[in-house]
């Protein structure tokens, strides 16, 4: 078994004092995993990744990145210690060109070599990007946006890649296409990467994840193997509201 790459253990945390909205998460993602956390609206989903990210403040627990405390840590300088965050709205710049903001992601290297071979990487790893390059992002449709997102947090060369509902608001073929990437994208380092991922279309996610977590009121109700999950009765009942599974 890989060590762990993320470890949130007993989190509390919440956008107000005395109003909690995470009670007490733990979850761990190992090296070169995707891990996938579903769970229905309001189940803190978001608020996980904020925190993690350093955006929401934590009330308790501990949060650590391959052995090192994250809280402390300011927001802008995560991605200095491994761990990029794309959010789901608003990850674009939408007046620079897709190349501009790809060249943002890498805005804290100086090894330019290997940043114009990470350039070349990112668009063979999505062609439509290279094809357009100049063009403004904000022009693009949500699927490519979201792949300029993805390329542009890869172009820090983050150990830990987390995604905030990536497929929100895409058509059904381009969700497929996204998450097929995002399998492709856990190869684009030699020494491999690891994948959080909040998602609500749960069969999507998981069939590209090693493992998930399903959390409910701001706690994690479920954990497993991800195709064990997809047939779970539980989950389907957490998540659907009836008791089903997912598959």
């Amino acid at each position: 078994m890989s060590a762990p790459a993320l470890e949130v253990r007993a989190l509390v945390a919440g956008y107000v004092p005395e109003l909690d909205i995470l009670r007490g998460v733990s979850l761990e993602v190992r090296e070169h995993e995707i891990v996938t956390v579903l769970g229905p609206n309001g189940a803190g989903k978001s608020t996980l990744m904020k925190t993690i990210a350093g955006l929401v403040p934590m009330r308790a627990g501990t949060i650590r990145l391959f052995g090192t405390d994250l809280p402390g840590v300011a927001a802008h300088r995560m991605v200095r210690h491994g761990l990029a965050y794309v959010p789901q709205v608003g990850n674009v710049f939408a007046r620079l060109s897709i190349e501009e903001n790809l060249a943002i992601g890498a805005c804290a290297r100086t090894d330019r070599a290997a940043i114009e071979e990470d350039l070349a990487r990112m668009y063979a790893l999505f062609p439509r990007l290279g094809e357009r390059r100049r063009q403004p992002a904000g022009t693009l449709s949500g699927g490519e946006r979201q792949m300029v997102a993805v390329a542009r947090a890869l172009m820090a060369r983050p150990r830990v890649l987390m995604l905030d509902e990536p497929s929100a608001g895409l058509s059904p073929l381009m969700v497929g296409t996204l998450f097929a990437k995002v399998r492709e994208v856990r190869e684009v380092r030699e020494t491999g990467l690891s994948i959080l991922v909040v998602e609500q279309n749960a069969r999507a996610a998981l069939a590209v994840s090693d493992r998930g977590y399903v959390l409910a009121e701001g706690r994690e109700r479920i954990t497993g193997d991800a195709h064990a999950l997809l047939a779970d009765p539980e989950v389907g009942e957490l998540y659907l509201g009836a008791r089903r599974a997912l598959a």
